[in-house]
């Protein structure tokens, strides 16, 4: 463990840029957190009192505390702290080594948490239909809200060896008609249960970094029953491959486990075989990607996103979408949506 001097230079300084800058201030105890926690990962304890001490801000000379902020080369070398003073948030996000590697049953974050108080559609979905399912027509708001809520847990750790974790992941996304004057419905809230296993690859694949793969299968419905009902299950594999600043996810799928009465058979016509996201960190600015296409169809969508700082973990958040699937009852419905809010976690 670390002295009283170590930790009391450690305080005091992050104490001191509180009064500075507050978003300085988090980003530094996050990184002096996650220096300590690649400390602890060593067994060894002159090793791990070594690595304390080669810590920024937390060298013992002479007895003394003293504050270091440009340790030897060689000891940061030697213990590899992430790159440089932090670890990546693909890393973090997927439990890639095991400074980082998490217990069993702990909620976690999944997919992004945000909040679109204010989402315009260029052509409203009004009379949801598809080759064995007919509604109603219904009268909707172009201006409406959407929101998104996505967790996961650990429910085996190291299946095979040191590798291999089994998770559980849930993501719940709404649309609500919140400025609807006669009874402000949700429109459609989409259900997504998943399990997956994560295996950790560490392959370098030129300027990025092939970190895990995952396989999964995941549950998609809108718990709507007749002619508004749709659902559907699919089988896929995610690639997560980590750049510098840049993120990239491959996941391709093939649609699986239907009932012989399928409320969306054309549904891979517009939705595809997989997407492809690319994540960009700019600063404390993040930018996304998200895209799916279906050659033989000419069918697929586009989203852009834009995550900027606004006080703490809250970011403000844009989100522009265009072609089909916005949700599950749109599947084969094409728009071009805008909305804008806030986010509580980023890819």
């Amino acid at each position: 463990m670390m002295n009283a001097r170590q930790s009391g230079s450690l305080l005091l300084g992050l104490s001191l840029l509180q009064f500075a800058s507050p978003t300085m201030a988090q980003d530094m105890q996050m990184r002096v957190q996650e220096n300590l926690d690649a400390c602890r990962r060593f067994d060894n304890v002159e090793r791990r009192l070594a690595c304390y001490d080669a810590l920024p801000g937390a060298r013992v000379t002479g007895g003394a505390a003293t504050v270091d902020t440009e340790p030897a080369a060689e000891e940061m070398a030697e213990f590899a702290f992430p790159v440089p003073l932090g670890r990546s948030p693909m890393t973090r996000r997927w439990e890639l080594d095991d400074a980082t590697h998490g217990g069993l049953l702990r909620i976690r974050t999944y997919y992004p948490i945000y909040a679109l108080p204010v989402k315009y559609s260029s052509d409203r979905h009004e009379q949801p239909s598809t080759p064995t399912r007919q509604s109603r027509e219904f009268e909707l708001d172009s201006v409406e809200a959407k929101f998104q809520l996505s967790l996961k847990t650990k429910l085996w750790d190291n299946l095979i060896g040191d590798n291999g974790d089994i998770w559980g992941g849930y993501t719940q996304v709404s649309n609500w008609q919140a400025y609807n004057s006669d009874s402000a419905p949700f429109r459609e809230t989409n259900y997504m249960p998943e399990v997956f296993l994560s295996w950790r690859t560490g392959v370098d694949l030129g300027p990025l970094r092939w970190q895990f793969v995952n396989l999964g299968l995941i549950h998609q419905s809108n718990g709507r029953g007749e002619d508004l009902s749709r659902s559907w299950n699919r089988l896929y594999a995610m690639f997560g491959l980590e750049g510098k600043d840049t993120d990239v996810y491959i996941r391709p799928w093939i649609r699986v486990l239907e009932e012989s009465d399928d409320d969306n058979p054309d549904i891979e016509d517009y939705m595809g075989y997989g997407d492809l996201r690319v994540v960009h960190r700019r600063g404390n600015h993040d930018l996304g990607l998200l895209t799916r296409y279906n050659v033989s169809e000419n069918k697929g969508a586009l989203q852009l996103d834009w995550h900027w700082p606004l006080v703490g973990d809250l970011k403000g958040y844009v989100q522009l979408f265009t072609g089909y699937g916005e949700s599950l009852i749109d599947y084969n419905h094409k728009q071009t949506t805008v909305g804008l809010g806030a986010s509580l976690v980023q890819w």
